[in-house]
């Protein structure tokens, strides 16, 4: 006799016995459900048909009730064929049947080549047979779509290792890249300023400035192709950025064009580096003049708007909600709905060689959606393109560091600098620019010599280190580091040609911390450093503009 524990543990078993069996026929039902083939379940003495799924009734065009109860040689044409009930008696006693190409008829008479799979299995004392139904034709539509989307996936790797491929190259080229050109740029600013109005050689020293200007821009490109910002967005207003690069879209196009600008009287504001917002007018101003090879009109407009659902129900990538719109209009000869396809595809261009990257278009998407705005582009053969950059308006204040660089002689001073930079022109330009203004500036190539002149230097404090960030031996972030315990009012001005993990990594993007990108000119060093030793903060980033990091 069992006791009362015994009981309760063989009850106790049972409850669990079946809860597991109901789980597993609620998993199984689940799956029987969702199964994207069709499902018979047959009685396996009679071969009536004793469940089928929702896929099989939908393929076929028979109800659920119309199919259960049916023998299975009943089905459409197997209908009073003695052979398939043969085939059943087979069944019963080998356990599987498979037929390659069966024709299963519908409720409306078409037929349907199937592969047909039984197969008998043991649920609980009794035997069933389950049959597998897969739609032939619909089979290799979607192994056509697999490989198709295969193919796809395999371009987009493709494409994506080119991706990183100029992200290596931006991050092991701009930064020396840069260095030349400031060093360029630099001295020509410099040249200019001792030039006369009338010097014959003004011109000249002008065009090795343009040319250094265009070049700055095809390194931006590859900057933000490959991710390496280095500048972060600011508050800014969308006409004044325009504005500030008239005179250089005016350079970019032929004679037989006519611009026109046409500013909304008062634009929100929007949220954006204003270098990189030029870099995407200058790539459609230059693609509007190539469209206009016998001249033609090229408007540039901004405006308010506001997009709403109906917009962003037919694209994808908008928020709605209030915008500030700027728009490059030409007359040219316009893009087939072929080429428009392909408009943002890296390394895509209709260009002759020698004459476009392919580039352009993509790295004015990636500037656009990183600044959480869209771009939109309509175009008709033989009538023009327009092109509408959409950026989000935001409510905050200007930022102080969007003014303009102020024109006129440079700032000056008397306190002690440190100039720490591992390119020996870059660190002969900036010392001397700095010393022409009063300063007194010591120098050092890498942070390492830089803790070494600091220690052995006997003159008036040291007030401020300009310091690239990338450097052997020691980096500009480590020495800062070391001078900082030493000296904590110690002003610290890093540069740097693009930002890699060194820079956004450890910090030196951090709010409050000065960083100068590279290419600077005398006046962006000049106006930062007097800013900086004056405690003042209208000049944080004082190249954003873009007006003299072009």
């Amino acid at each position: 006799m069992k006791t009362n524990g015994q009981q309760a543990g063989v009850t106790g078993h049972k409850t669990r016995v079946k809860q597991t069996m109901r789980a597993s026929e609620l998993s199984y039902r689940r799956l029987f459900e969702a199964a994207k083939d069709g499902i018979l379940i047959l009685e396996a003495d009679t071969g009536r048909i004793s469940d089928v799924n929702p896929f099989l009734t939908e393929m076929l065009g028979f109800s659920h009730s119309e199919l259960v109860g049916t023998p299975i040689w009943e089905l459409g044409p197997l209908r009073d064929i003695v052979p398939n009930k043969a085939k059943f008696k087979q069944l019963q006693q080998q356990g599987y049947i498979r037929y390659e190409n069966l024709p299963l008829e519908t409720k409306d008479g078409r037929k349907i080549a199937v592969e047909f799979v039984s197969n008998v299995y043991l649920v609980g004392n009794c035997n069933v047979i389950q049959c597998n139904i897969r739609d032939i034709v619909k089979r290799k539509q979607v192994e056509k779509q697999n490989i198709v989307e295969r193919q796809q996936l395999e371009v987009q790797l493709v494409e994506a290792q080119k991706m990183e491929v100029i992200g290596q190259l931006a991050g092991g080229v701009a930064h020396d890249f840069n260095n030349i050109l400031g060093v360029i740029m630099g001295y020509s600013d410099l040249i200019t300023s001792e030039l006369g109005q009338d010097s014959p050689l003004r011109k000249y020293i002008e065009e090795i400035r343009h040319a250094s200007e265009r070049a700055v821009g095809l390194t931006r490109q590859l900057l933000v192709f490959g991710s390496k910002q280095t500048v972060p967005p600011v508050v800014l207003d969308l006409n004044d950025a325009v504005k500030d690069l008239d005179k250089m879209l005016r350079r970019l196009i032929d004679e037989n064009i006519e611009m026109t600008i046409v500013p909304e009287k008062q634009t929100g504001r929007i949220k954006a580096n204003s270098g990189y917002v030029g870099q995407v007018l200058m790539n459609l101003v230059v693609n509007a003049r190539d469209a206009m090879p016998n001249g033609g009109k090229l408007t540039i407009a901004t405006n308010n708007v506001s997009l709403d659902n109906n917009y962003a129900r037919t694209h994808t990538d908008v928020i709605p909600g209030d915008y500030v719109m700027l728009s490059v209009s030409d007359t040219g000869t316009g893009m087939t709905d072929e080429i428009k396809a392909h408009l943002f595809e890296a390394f895509f261009t209709t260009k002759p060689k020698g004459k476009g990257t392919g580039l352009g278009l993509a790295t004015c998407q990636t500037i656009v959606q990183q600044s959480g705005g869209h771009i939109d582009i309509y175009s008709e053969v033989g009538k023009g393109t327009t092109s509408k950059i959409y950026f989000p308006r935001v409510e905050q204040p200007l930022d102080v560091a969007t003014r303009p660089i102020p024109t006129g002689p440079l700032p000056r001073g008397t306190e002690t600098l440190l100039v720490v930079e591992d390119e020996p022109s870059v660190k002969r330009l900036a010392r001397g620019v700095l010393k022409a203004q009063g300063y007194e500036v010591l120098s050092a190539s890498n942070g390492q010599d830089a803790l070494h002149v600091v220690s052995e230097h006997k003159g008036s404090p040291i007030r401020l280190v300009v310091t690239d960030v990338v450097m052997p031996l020691m980096s500009g972030k480590v020495m800062a580091e070391w001078l900082k315990t030493t000296y904590p009012d110690l002003k610290i001005l890093f540069t740097s040609g693009y930002a890699d993990d060194a820079i956004t990594n450890h910090g030196v993007l951090e709010t409050g911390v000065d960083f100068l990108p590279k290419p600077y000119t005398p006046a962006t060093l000049a106006h930062k450093v007097r800013a900086m030793l004056d405690n003042k903060t209208d000049a944080t980033r004082p190249s954003e503009t873009g007006r003299d990091s072009y």
